[in-house]
């Protein structure tokens, strides 16, 4: 009876503490928050500020992890490999997508190796260039572009990133003659720009504006299908010399795939509060960023939809990696 007593007495404290074990909260060290681009370009500036809303709320530290490479996917490989804890998450981006149709193979897959979480937001493109290149339009720098084949240099953010598709897009639609010059993100691109290394770039109006203000760079168009309210005056693209002309980044958070669903539900709760914030809707849409905010399963289709669609895109402008 002893025995029997003693055996009973064990597996309740086995069970009790299986149970705390359980009943562990969420999160219960710090958040890592990968960022697929170096610091300084709008991935990382808006991934700064979800992070500090984040910490706040939860009271932890959330860690924002910059890991450019290879367009967005040396961060997206690390993430799928990641303990499916919820500890940690990527900034999942338009890149992540555009990969599809640009390499033959990938260490991971989109779909398969992650869970949505939620889209964080969307931003159109300014297209800047150097004031020392002469055009006041995106009409003038097209003229420029063809009387000067292969004379100009682009940056990008990296070879597969949106900045680079976005100008491959415009390149194949115009029938212009550019020079990439890839970068490990928007950062280092946009200081080279201002130092005159490169003469163009398409970037977020995040991290172009203020920059333009300044009057270090000159801004022709918006890559958007409609003009934007932080910039009424700037037209776009399409409305400049290129008909049909459209291409925006976004932004969102996946974790690992196999992360639990209570966990996953538990962030995106977070995430929507603070898009959601009217003080959050203000600042972000006075410079150029529209926060979305939406379902784990709204966000996957979404995800789904973009692939497809770029890997038309990808295929219709002839652009390549490897």
């Amino acid at each position: 009876m002893r025995e029997v007593m003693r055996l009973f007495v064990l597996t309740i404290v086995l069970l009790s503490s299986a149970m705390a074990g359980a009943a562990q909260p969420y999160p219960s060290k710090p958040l890592r928050f990968i960022v697929p681009f170096a610091p300084g370009g709008g991935n990382d500036i808006i991934a700064r500020v979800i992070g500090q809303k984040l910490s706040e709320r939860w009271g932890t530290q959330v860690v924002v992890d910059n890991r450019p490479g290879a367009g967005g996917n040396v961060a997206a490989e690390i993430t799928a490999k990641a303990a499916p804890d919820g500890h940690t998450v990527f900034q999942f981006n338009i890149a992540n997508v555009i990969a599809v149709g640009l390499y033959k193979k990938l260490s991971y897959d989109p779909v398969r190796d992650f869970s949505p979480v939620t889209q964080l937001a969307s931003s159109p493109f300014l297209l800047v260039i150097n004031p020392a290149v002469k055009a006041a339009t995106t009409q003038e720098f097209m003229v420029l572009a063809k009387t000067q084949p292969g004379k100009l240099n682009y940056g990008s953010s990296g070879n597969g990133g949106s900045t680079h598709l976005a100008m491959e897009l415009m390149k194949s639609m115009a029938n212009i003659n550019l020079v990439h010059v890839p970068y490990g993100g928007a950062g280092p691109a946009l200081t080279d720009l201002i130092s005159g290394q490169v003469q163009a770039l398409f970037t977020t109006p995040l991290t172009a504006v203020p920059h333009v203000k300044s009057g270090r760079l000159r801004s022709l168009g918006v890559s958007s299908a409609k003009r934007i309210a932080m910039l009424p005056e700037m037209p776009t693209i399409a409305e400049s010399g290129v008909p049909g002309y459209e291409s925006s980044a976004w932004y969102g958070v996946v974790v690992p795939a196999r992360t639990p669903r209570d966990i996953v539900m538990h962030i995106n709760t977070e995430l929507v509060r603070i898009l959601r914030d009217k003080e959050m809707i203000e600042r972000m849409s006075s410079q150029g960023v529209d926060l979305v905010g939406n379902s784990p399963e709204a966000f996957g289709q979404f995800i789904k939809s973009e692939i497809a669609k770029w890997v038309k895109i990808v295929k219709a402008s002839g652009a390549i990696v490897d």
